[in-house]
């Protein structure tokens, strides 16, 4: 679906905490991503990771990975000490943003501390 005209894109911008740590893995973060991109129709192009499950600062601490789409990418910060995952997903491409949020809460089991989408101008 086309954005309307004047807009470049929409951006969801997704804090989860209290995820069930058992799901911030990188088969679970690459499945994830898998299934995002089929539910929203977005073509996956590159997916690049980043791993520091050692550091020793918490919100430091975990898995980062960028997906690379068509019409732009989708980037997960997945911190293992704190629990959370953080999601921005910003594509030129119409989607749901409620869909993919209800999809990220539930498959992270999270709980939404902020949920914004923006329209890019």
């Amino acid at each position: 679906m086309p954005m309307s005209s004047g807009n470049y894109g929409k951006e969801l911008i997704l804090d989860l905490h209290d995820c069930d740590v058992r799901l911030i893995t990188e088969p679970s973060l690459e499945r994830f991503l898998d299934v995002l991109c089929v539910f929203l129709e977005m073509e996956q192009v590159q997916r690049h990771w980043w791993k520091d499950l050692a550091n020793e600062e918490p919100h430091l601490a975990g898995i980062s990975v960028v997906q690379f789409i068509r019409t732009s990418n989708v980037t997960v910060h997945a911190l293992t000490k704190i629990q959370c995952v953080y999601i921005n997903l910003f594509s030129c491409k119409d989607f749901d943003a409620e869909k993919a949020a209800a999809l990220a809460t539930s498959w992270f089991s999270g709980k939404v501390v902020a949920n914004h989408v923006v329209d890019r101008i």
